[in-house]
């Protein structure tokens, strides 16, 4: 069977999520984890994701849960409109993987489950663990999840503030493709719509292919575009790039954001750019494992340490979170501490148009790393731990396979194995924690 915990939440192929297993996972989070008021169930795209979805509120309510229903809507809206009822969340979604997998995403009233939740979940799936028999549950929709979703940006930056652009939407079949272009229009931006499609498209914004990006470049000439917006399967991983069509990495947005934001403090993954070390504004630099539960727990022991720090979280596919009560032009914006992908995409795109700055020029203001990642699919994890276990435990083995690039200095094994070359460059090896592919991550 191929379902199992990775870093978001768990996942496997359709074929294996069956009704059971997804009624027994169900049960076994609503057992072991404190879930508050109620559960909200929330969908992306896929055309399995609807089945999984009654399945999960099935469980729910027959183990006396209410539950509130958001159908399709980006998982950090849904995160929103759950943590702001005191309620806990499941998403149904497989994020960037491709149509024949899916999953599911835990949240707690308080966020995203932690690796300790994952464990006591797993436990209580072993034990057939359910919650206390009770009356069965209600049921009741919630069209507003995804208006209050539009509104936090609407509230934190003001109905003109991006006047003047034309904004293309990439909108595929990303749960937030309707809802970004009228984020967008709501701003005063001119929002063009770009390829939506009726099939299921894996987007992976850390692996954008050749043909995608030329697609992308093409776009912004035909259609005169200021910047495309787009995001993965279920909008939490965006997809910016400049006038050119060029796509901005996702830790890279991440440092304009955090900028924008006026953040102090940075937590992120150690596959990130390492030129977060020489921006000045960011007193403190945390590096983590990969995956938004680590990066949340480096932000929840920044908080709990300093209380009140301006510290936000990122990590290479973009995913932004925000950990204290940001000021924009025209409100305030509260933090939400689970990956968006709006924010990344708003923050610098308001911060340039403020200022004059284009996209291409905010870029080009950074330090002068350059990064660069793809993946390979269809690799067992079997293979890729063998892989890197040869590689990481014989420095000789290791030196030969890199000597094109040059002489290995050191090796951290944080997550993967990532090797510094005394020229500078940076090569990061790492199996993916949610599907069967091998990452490579480069640096120079």
């Amino acid at each position: 069977m191929s379902v199992k915990f990775g870093t978001s939440g768990l996942r496997g192929l359709v074929v294996d999520l069956t009704p059971d297993l997804v009624q027994a996972y169900t049960t076994a989070f609503l057992a072991s984890c404190p879930i508050g008021t109620e559960l909200f169930v929330g969908v992306d795209l896929r055309p399995s994701s609807p089945r999984i979805a009654r399945d999960v509120i099935a469980a729910a309510r027959k183990a006396g849960v209410a539950v509130t229903d958001c159908g399709a809507l980006p998982t950090p809206a849904l995160a929103l409109a759950a943590m702001s009822a005191s309620a806990a969340a499941i998403m149904v979604t497989g994020s960037h993987i491709p149509a024949d997998r899916n999953g599911l995403k835990f949240y707690l009233p308080t966020g995203e489950i932690s690796k300790n939740d994952e464990a006591a979940i797993i436990a209580a799936y072993g034990s057939g663990a359910a919650p206390e028999g009770r009356a069965e549950g209600s049921l009741t929709p919630c069209p507003e999840a995804s208006r209050a979703y539009v509104q936090r940006y609407v509230t934190a930056y003001g109905p003109q503030v991006l006047s003047g652009l034309r904004l293309g939407v990439y909108q595929h079949s990303s749960v937030a493709r309707d809802l970004l272009p009228a984020v967008l229009d709501a701003l005063g931006a001119e929002s063009v719509l770009l390829a939506p499609s009726d099939s299921f498209i894996p987007v992976d914004t850390e692996a954008v292919d050749i043909e995608t990006r030329s697609m992308l470049a093409e776009w912004c000439v035909t259609h005169r575009l200021d910047a495309i917006l787009s995001t993965d399967g279920d909008a939490d991983r965006p997809m910016l790039t400049d006038a050119t069509g060029q796509v901005i990495a996702g830790d890279v947005l991440g440092v304009l954001s955090a900028q924008a934001l006026k953040a102090q403090i940075v937590c992120t993954p150690v596959s990130s750019n390492s030129m977060l070390s020489q921006i000045p504004a960011f007193t403190a630099v945390h590096l983590t494992k990969i995956g938004s539960p680590f990066v949340i727990a480096a932000m929840e022991a920044v908080r709990a340490a300093q209380p009140g720090a301006k510290v936000v979280g990122f990590e290479a596919n973009g995913g932004f979170l925000l950990g204290f009560t940001a000021q924009g032009p025209a409100g305030p914006l509260a933090a939400l501490m689970t990956r968006d992908a709006f924010l990344p995409m708003l923050a610098p795109l308001v911060a340039g148009r403020a200022s004059g700055v284009g996209l291409a020029q905010m870029v080009a203001d950074l330090p002068a790393r350059f990064t660069a990642s793809d993946r390979l699919t269809e690799i067992p994890p079997g293979k890729s731990a063998d892989f890197l276990a040869r590689l990481g435990g014989n420095m000789a083995h290791c030196t030969d396979f890199l000597a094109p690039l040059g002489t290995v200095a050191a090796c951290d094994r944080t997550d993967g194995l990532r090797m510094t070359l005394t020229n500078g460059r940076i090569v990061h090896l790492r199996a993916s924690g949610n599907a069967p592919e091998f990452r490579v991550y480069t640096e120079a």
